[in-house]
Order: C-alpha cells, then sequence, then structure tokens
C-alpha cells in the first residue's frame, strides 16, 4: 500500500462516519415505501427537544451559581441536580397523571394514569414515551426557577420537600388546566377557553417564578440585604462570567423548548426560532438601555437578565407571532423586567438573588398577555387585536395568566409555610454567615482558591 493511499484511508473512515451520521436519521424517517414517515419525524424531533430543554438544567445552574456568592456554589448545584434527579421519577409516578390523565372534572388528571399502558412496539406506544420525556424536561424547569429565588439562606432539607410538592402537585394541576388536551382526549378548563401559552410563559415559567415568590417571602431576605432603615444593600454575584455562559446555555436550548413544541417535524419551526431569537436580542437591548438610563451604567447581570426575559416572554406566543411582533414582546419584557426587579428589591424588599420572580413570574404572565395583541394572521391559529382580532381573546389570557399566577402563589405560600413547621425553613445565623457549602455538604467547591466574605 502506498503512503498516500495509507494517508487518506483515515480521511475516508471519518467521512463515511460522518455520512452515515447525516444519513442514517433519514433512513429512520423512510417508511417501507421510501417516503418520509411524519410520525417518525414527530418522535425524533420531539426527543430532540427534550434533550435541549435538559441542557437548559445547566445554563440555570451556572446563572442561579455565579449571581450568588462563593460561599453557597455547591449548594445552589445541588439544589438544581436534585430537582431534576428526584422531580423525573416523581413526574413519571404522578406528576404526569395528574397533569395528562383523563381530566374529566376540567381541573386534573387521573393521578394512578401509568404509561405502563405504552406498548414500544406499537406507534402509541413510542410516541407516548416520547411525549413523557419532552414534558419532563418541561417539569424539571418550572422546579429549577424556584431555587434562585430562595438561594443562599434556605435549609437543604426543606428546599427538597418544597421541590416533591411542586412536582407531583402545583405544576401538574395547572399544566393540566392549560395542556391537558395536547394528550389527553379531555380538555383542562383553561385549556377549554381559548387559552394560548404554546411553550410555557404561563405553564412552565410563571409557574416556577410565582412559586419562587411565595418563597422568597417565607424564608425572608439574607443576612445584610437591607440596612435598619430598610434601604436595599446589593450582595454582588461571585462570578458573572458563569452568569454570561448559563445565559448563553439558556438561550441555546431554549430553541428546543420553543420549536420542538410544535412536537411535529414541520415547517413552522424555521419562523419559531426566528421569533425566540429576535425576542431574546431585543430583550437584552432595551435592558441595557434601561439600566444604563437609571442609574448611568450598563450593568452586565441586569442586561443578561434581560435577555432571559425576552426568551420568556416570547414563549407563549412564539407560534403565532410573526417576526415583527417577537420584537416587539422582547423589547417590551427588557424594560419590564429592570423595573421589575428594582420595585420588587428596594420597594417590597423581596430578595431574590438572581431576579427570577421577574424574569420568569412578571415576564410569563406579561409574555402571554401579549400574545392577545400580537397574535398575527398567517402564522398561528388565532388573531390579535393590532390585527383586528376580537377582543375576546385579551380576556381569556389575561384570565388564564393570572388563574395560574393566584394558583402557583397561593399553594407555594402554603407549601412553604407547611415545610416551615415539619423541618424548618430556614438556616440559622451562623450557618448562612459559614455558607451553605461548608455547613450543609461538608464540601468546599473552591478549595484552594482565596476567598473574600462579603459580610
Amino acid at each position: 500500500m502506498s503512503s498516500t493511499s495509507g494517508g487518506t484511508a483515515p480521511i475516508r473512515s471519518v467521512l463515511t462516519l460522518l455520512a452515515i451520521a447525516i444519513l442514517a436519521p433519514a433512513a429512520a424517517f423512510a417508511d417501507d415505501g421510501g417516503a418520509l414517515s411524519q410520525r417518525h419525524g414527530n418522535v425524533i424531533i420531539t426527543l430532540l427537544g427534550g434533550m435541549l430543554v435538559m441542557f437548559m438544567q445547566p445554563g440555570f445552574a451556572l446563572v442561579e451559581c455565579g449571581l450568588t456568592r462563593a460561599k453557597n456554589a455547591g449548594n445552589i448545584l445541588m439544589k438544581n441536580f436534585l430537582d431534576f434527579s428526584l422531580g423525573t421519577p416523581l413526574f413519571f409516578l404522578v406528576g404526569f397523571g395528574v397533569m395528562f390523565g383523563a381530566n374529566a372534572t376540567g381541573f386534573f388528571g387521573n393521578p394512578s394514569f401509568c404509561l405502563s399502558f405504552a406498548d414500544p412496539a406499537t406507534e402509541d406506544g413510542l410516541w407516548a414515551w416520547t411525549f413523557f420525556f419532552f414534558q419532563t424536561m418541561f417539569c424539571a424547569t418550572a422546579a429549577t426557577i424556584v431555587s434562585g429565588c430562595v438561594a443562599e439562606r434556605t435549609d437543604f432539607k426543606a428546599y427538597i420537600l418544597v421541590s416533591v410538592i411542586v412536582s407531583v402537585f402545583i405544576y401538574p394541576v395547572s399544566g393540566s388546566w392549560c395542556w391537558n388536551g395536547l394528550f389527553a382526549e379531555t380538555k383542562g378548563w383553561i385549556e377549554s377557553l381559548g387559552f394560548i401559552d404554546f411553550a410555557g410563559s404561563t405553564v412552565v415559567h410563571s409557574v416556577g417564578g410565582w412559586i419562587g415568590l411565595a418563597g422568597a417571602i417565607c424564608v425572608g431576605p439574607r443576612l445584610g440585604k437591607y440596612t435598619a432603615d430598610g434601604r436595599a444593600r446589593a450582595i454582588p454575584g461571585h462570578n458573572i462570567p458563569l452568569v454570561a455562559l448559563g445565559v448563553l446555555i439558556l438561550w441555546f436550548a431554549w430553541f428546543g423548548f420553543n420549536c420542538c413544541s410544535t412536537t411535529a417535524a414541520d415547517g413552522t419551526v424555521g419562523y419559531i426560532g426566528v421569533n425566540t431569537c429576535l425576542a431574546a436580542c431585543m430583550g437584552f437591548v432595551t435592558a441595557m438601555v434601561t439600566i444604563w438610563f437609571i442609574t448611568g451604567k450598563p450593568d452586565p447581570s441586569m442586561s443578561m437578565n434581560g435577555c432571559l426575559a425576552g426568551l420568556v416572554g416570547i414563549t407563549a406566543g412564539c407560534f403565532e407571532v410573526s417576526p415583527s411582533g417577537s420584537i416587539f414582546i422582547g423589547a417590551m419584557c427588557g424594560v419590564v423586567v429592570v423595573f421589575s426587579v428594582l420595585f420588587l428589591d428596594q420597594k417590597l424588599r423581596v430578595d431574590d438573588p438572581v431576579g427570577a420572580v421577574s424574569v420568569h413570574g412578571v415576564c410569563g404572565t406579561l409574555g402571554s398577555i401579549l400574545v392577545a395583541f400580537f397574535a398575527a394572521p398567517g402564522y398561528g391559529e388565532s388573531v390579535g387585536i393590532l390585527y383586528g382580532g376580537d377582543a375576546h381573546i385579551l380576556l381569556v389570557q389575561i384570565i388564564g395568566a393570572f388563574a395560574v399566577a393566584v394558583w402557583a402563589f397561593v399553594t407555594g405560600f402554603i407549601a412553604f409555610k407547611i415545610v416551615d413547621k415539619v423541618v424548618g425553613l430556614r438556616v440559622s445565623r451562623e450557618v448562612e454567615l459559614k455558607g451553605l457549602d461548608i455547613t450543609e455538604h461538608g464540601t468546599d467547591v473552591y478549595s484552594g482558591f482565596q476567598i473574600f466574605s462579603n459580610e
């Protein structure tokens, strides 16, 4: 064998593997007649979407970790792992049935409903398992949002109990109100009104945000957050580059969140992706300009929260609005999130270390309502007020968004109060000052680094 052929053999092998990787999915789509199987395409795109949504977990972990202090980084990582690792089997055993089982009352499904009926040898069975996988990632997202609101002062045992309640009860019940018809033949009461929440501004994000608000109120502010006369003190996060990486990961994974909520391999994923990206861009820009105008500085963390606010805001209407509409929605969410963060922090004295209440709760509710104005003809299935649509759509969006917000806040508040009575919600002053990593987990995640406390 010549040296030339020997040198090109590895290249040919790599090219062969690449060809297999590219062509194998296409072959999987083909039925016996060689035509594209829409059913198989739907399964694959939904599965890939679920994988992308799962990738939001490291994004949330990095954002939350970076916006808080180094002495609590390990605790935050543990909570993010816990939400996913414990929430997934609980959603399988109970939550999925409550959310997607037959909903005779319109309020929640059959808790005993189980996917054991799904035969993987049948088309329906394969779809059932795929749909469950996709929806499980959404449940984990809602639960993870809560952790940032109560960061740096919450007992780990107490947080475990709250996470359980969110995964098996709070999230699945309101999810059944809005999305039961996606899998079951019945519809939840909000869904039957015609409520539009394509990918979860209300169902996922606002639920996590409003539960988080209840938790932040119940657990109280961090030590040193407010002065004796009630003025807010900044407690800077320890690693803004981690925050930036987390936001970029979330932005990327959000395309799975929104585009793949079609659960169908069709052309709509293209403009959904465009809408998602435009809203994120405008959220960043308007948040940057707003905080720059207020403080005289274009603050990085507030600007990046604007990016997330734009993503949350467009999630409800990403299928219904045009790209121009997504620009306006993202821009408005970017402005609102800044004022919301400042209002909660300085006026209401609610200590939310990562701004999750404003990003997910406030902008999730706002984004759902804005669909009533910006739903464009020729895109989704509804027509908004700005395009000549009936005002009834606005009434439905307001009822749906606020009903879920009230449900999440009230049940979240009750859950935190019950857990406080059972195991105690807040760590001691000594534990909080030392940091939860050493006291709660017996570890120092930055071992060998010099960490200066701002206490």
